[in-house]
């Protein structure tokens, strides 16, 4: 048994090897334009354009990984059968629930070794390539304005913002803590930065919204205003003036998005957002034990070694799994929904999937 698995261990880390260094380089090609232009349209010096390489490593990997034990589950499998190795062991009556411990054992440690690089690694890496892209030139008075993150600069208000595109925004979140009172809220569709340079202010634009207004014949009450078009009016000077760059969500490890949920929960502010950046964080690093799971049922239904199998069957797969990871990050973000279950039902399905395929698998 001993040898069976090291002989089943060695052919998947083999497969799982040459498919991590397909696909990372593949990834990494498609990225090597946009750092390109760094150096051609904005003379931006190679170091720091090196260095934006290694940085872009580790997020590469987050996918790369689960995408190739996926692929080397398949190949390595595959190819078992294909040799009638797995009939062969049916035969003498072997139980081929051992022989797939090895893959899932591979699969829960590079699962483990995930979480790692997700909440630790990851972080880090992108917060770094953010301070040198400001390092090497991003001066813009709204550079400071990014989307998907709180931003607590402006004093007196903490602003959310889902999508950013030049100066035009979409769906705006705007919340003003006023000390005894409820926190004021103003909503938007859309809506645009305009600014002003010269006075060290900018004018957000908001359009097709709510605001809350102070109730004047009882102060501590807000009352829902609609509007078609709001003006608001930020300071920049103080943001110029700092040096620190603001974490975003992506930035920040477990511990510091819990304790960001804390302090923004004292004022009742919804943190859906960060709940959901937690449980992303886990259960892409999960995708590798799950991809595991179904790697080896459909390895063993297809009974080919063709590469060409493999890689479709994983290429099927993957494509699955991440319009699922889309969808149910897209539902996250609404407050009707549970973040943390949004976050995990790709991951569930597909390992439920995985188990159903395998049990049909062995009876056939």
């Amino acid at each position: 048994m001993k040898i069976l698995r090291s002989y089943i261990l060695k052919e998947l880390i083999i497969s799982f090897i040459l498919s991590l260094l397909i696909f990372t380089f593949v990834l990494f090609i498609g990225n090597i334009v946009k750092l390109a232009e760094l150096v051609i349209t904005k003379g931006i010096a190679v170091g720091y354009v090196g260095r934006l390489f290694l940085y872009l490593l580790p997020y590469l990997l987050n996918y790369t990984i689960p995408m190739a034990v996926l692929t080397g589950t398949l190949l390595a499998f595959g190819r078992l059968c294909s040799d009638n190795e797995i009939t062969a062991l049916k035969a003498i009556g072997f139980n081929l629930s051992g022989i797939f411990v090895p893959a899932i054992t591979l699969g829960l440690i590079l699962s483990l070794f995930s979480v790692m690089l997700n909440d630790q690694i990851i972080p880090r890496a992108h917060f770094a390539t953010r301070k040198l892209l400001a390092e090497i030139g991003t001066k813009k008075p709204t550079a400071c304005l990014e989307e998907g993150t709180f931003i607590k600069t402006f004093k007196g208000y903490i602003i959310f913002i889902h999508k950013i595109t030049g100066n035009k925004l979409k769906n705006i979140r705007i919340y003003q803590p006023q000390k005894g009172r409820p926190t004021r809220t103003i909503t938007a569709e859309s809506g645009e930065f305009i600014p002003m340079s010269e006075k060290n202010i900018v004018a957000l634009k908001l359009i097709n919204g709510s605001s809350d207004e102070t109730n004047l014949k009882n102060p501590d009450n807000l009352y829902k205003l609609n509007f078609k078009t709001y003006y608001l009016t930020l300071d920049l000077a103080s943001q110029l003036e700092k040096k620190d760059i603001q974490k975003k969500p992506k930035d920040m490890t477990i511990h510091e998005l819990l304790d960001e949920i804390k302090k923004l929960s004292r004022s009742r502010i919804n943190t859906a957002p960060l709940v959901k950046e937690i449980h992303k964080k886990i259960s892409l690093s999960f995708a590798s034990f799950v991809f595991i799971l179904i790697g080896i049922p459909l390895a063993l239904l297809a009974g080919r070694g063709e590469k060409s199998i493999g890689f479709g069957l994983s290429l099927g797969v993957i494509v699955v799994y991440y319009l699922l990871l889309m969808t149910a990050e897209a539902l996250a973000m609404k407050t009707n929904f549970n973040p943390a279950l949004c976050m995990w039902f790709p991951d569930i399905l597909i390992g439920v999937t995985g188990i159903a395929l395998f049990c049909l698998a062995v009876e056939k």
